[in-house]
C-alpha cells in the first residue's frame, strides 16, 4: 500500500470519526485509551477472530511524536472495561496530548490493515501504508498557532502501530506515512461542510455571503466562529474551555452517588441522554430508573452557559443572520437550548435534526477540504509538466 490514500479523521473529544478512500470506509471509535500489557488474557482465545476487532483495539505505538513512546493500550470499546481508561481532560489542548495522536494513529492503521491491504493485496506482516491526511483543531489552538507544531510532528516520521490481540490483525505493522497534512480550524470547516456537498458542488448558495455564527459544542471545549466573506474572521472567533465532558462527568458522578451504578465512561452518559427509547433512564438492581432529575438539571446549567456565550458573541457581530449549532455537545443540549432561545432572546438559530450529520460534520468537512485541495494539487502538478514540455 505504498500510493497514498486520503484520510480525513475527526478526532474528537467524545470519539473519532474517520472517513477514508473515497468514502468506501468509515470509522467510529470512542475516545477512550488505557494502558495494557503486551499479553492480555482473553477468555476463549480460540474464537479470538470471530469477534469484531473494532470492540477489540488492542496496540503498541510507536512514533517520534508521542511523549510516552513504545507504548501498549487498549482503545475504544475495549478500554472502557478497563478501570483505569482515560479521556482527554478538560482544559488540554488537544494538539498537545498523546492520546489525540494514538486514536489517530489507530484510526488509520485500522483503515490500513482493512480495506487499504485489500486494495494493494499485500499479504505482508508489515504493512507500509502513505496517506494524505485532513484533520482539524479548536480555533483557540489554531488562533495560538498550535496547528503548526502539530502538523510538523506527523510530517517527516514514519509512526507504527503494532496490533497484539485484536481479532484477525493479531501480528500485523503498521508503519503509517503522511505525504501530506492539513490542519484546518474546526470552525471554518463546519462552515465549508454547510456549503459544499462530497463532490465540491457549492449548495446552499444563500448562506454563502451571509454573516453566519458556527457554535461547535464539543466535550472538552466550545469553538464560536463568525463567517463573513466566506472566511472565518480571526479576530472575531471566540473559543472557550467549556466543553459537556465536565457535565457528563458530574452526571456519572452523582448517578453512582445517588444510585450505586457506575457507568463506564462519558460515552455511556451520552446514550442515556440521546437515545430513542428509554431516554434519561438507567437499570438499577434490574429496574428501570428515571434519572431526568440529576440530567436536566446539569445539562440545563450547562445550556445556560452556552447560551450566554451566544449571547455575548452576537451582540459583538449584530449583523449576524443565523447561528449554527454543530458537534456533539449541541446533540446533547439541542432541547435544552431551544428552550432557552424561546424564552428569552428568539434568535435565529438552526440545529441538525439528524444528530448524526452533526457528529459526522467535521470529519465530512476534513473530507471534502482535503479531496479539494488534492483536486487542486493534481491540477497545478499537470499544468505544470504541460509547461514545461511545451518550453522543451
Amino acid at each position: 500500500m505504498t500510493k497514498s490514500r486520503v484520510a480525513a479523521v475527526d478526532v474528537g473529544n467524545d470519539a473519532v470519526k474517520a472517513n477514508f478512500g473515497k468514502l468506501e470506509n468509515a470509522l467510529y471509535i470512542p475516545n477512550v485509551i488505557a494502558r495494557d500489557m503486551e499479553d492480555r488474557p482473553v477468555i476463549g482465545i480460540e474464537e479470538l477472530d470471530e469477534k469484531d476487532p473494532i470492540d477489540n483495539i488492542h496496540i503498541r505505538v510507536h512514533s517520534p511524536a508521542l511523549k510516552e513512546n513504545n507504548a501498549v493500550y487498549r482503545v475504544g470499546n475495549l478500554a472502557t472495561k478497563t478501570s483505569n481508561s482515560t479521556e482527554l481532560d478538560p482544559g488540554s489542548s488537544k494538539s498537545e496530548e498523546d492520546q489525540t495522536l494514538i486514536m489517530l494513529f489507530a484510526s488509520i492503521a485500522l483503515d490500513a490493515v482493512g480495506y487499504g491491504r485489500k486494495e494493494s493485496n499485500d499479504n505482508k506482516k508489515v504493512i507500509e501504508a502513505n496517506y494524505t491526511l485532513g484533520t482539524g483543531l479548536p480555533l483557540r489552538e489554531v488562533k495560538e498557532g498550535k496547528d503548526v507544531g502539530y502538523r510538523s510532528q506527523l510530517l517527516g516520521s514514519v509512526h507504527q502501530v503494532e496490533f497484539l490481540v485484536t481479532p484477525r490483525y493479531q501480528g500485523l505493522k503498521v508503519n503509517i506515512k503522511f505525504d501530506e497534512v492539513k490542519v484546518y480550524p474546526e470552525g471554518f470547516a463546519a462552515f465549508v461542510n454547510l456549503v459544499m456537498d462530497n463532490d465540491l458542488n457549492i449548495i446552499n448558495k444563500e448562506l454563502i455571503d451571509k454573516q453566519i455564527l458556527i457554535q461547535d459544542i464539543g466535550g472538552l471545549s466550545t469553538d464560536i466562529a463568525v463567517i463573513r466573506n466566506r472566511n472565518v474572521d480571526d479576530d472575531k472567533a471566540q473559543g472557550f474551555n467549556l466543553g459537556v465532558a465536565e457535565s457528563l462527568e458530574a452526571i456519572r458522578d452523582e448517578i453512582l452517588t445517588k444510585h450505586g451504578v457506575e457507568l463506564d465512561s462519558r460515552r455511556d452518559v451520552v446514550d442515556i441522554i440521546t437515545r430513542k427509547n428509554n431516554r434519561h433512564h438507567i437499570m438499577v438492581k434490574g429496574s428501570r430508573t428515571n434519572v431526568h432529575d440529576i440530567t436536566d438539571r446539569i445539562l440545563l446549567e450547562l445550556a445556560k452557559k452556552q447560551y450566554r456565550y451566544l449571547r455575548n458573541v452576537w451582540q459583538r457581530n449584530s449583523q449576524t443572520e443565523i447561528c449554527y449549532f454543530v458537534g456533539g455537545g449541541s446533540a446533547v443540549l439541542k432541547d435544552y437550548l431551544k428552550t432557552l432561545n424561546n424564552n428569552l432572546d428568539g434568535f435565529n438559530i438552526e440545529f441538525f435534526e439528524d444528530e448524526n450529520e452533526s457528529v459526522w460534520m467535521m470529519a465530512n468537512a476534513y473530507y471534502k477540504l482535503i479531496s479539494d485541495f488534492i483536486r487542486k494539487n493534481t491540477k497545478e502538478t499537470k499544468d505544470e509538466k504541460k509547461a514545461t514540455a511545451s518550453a522543451k
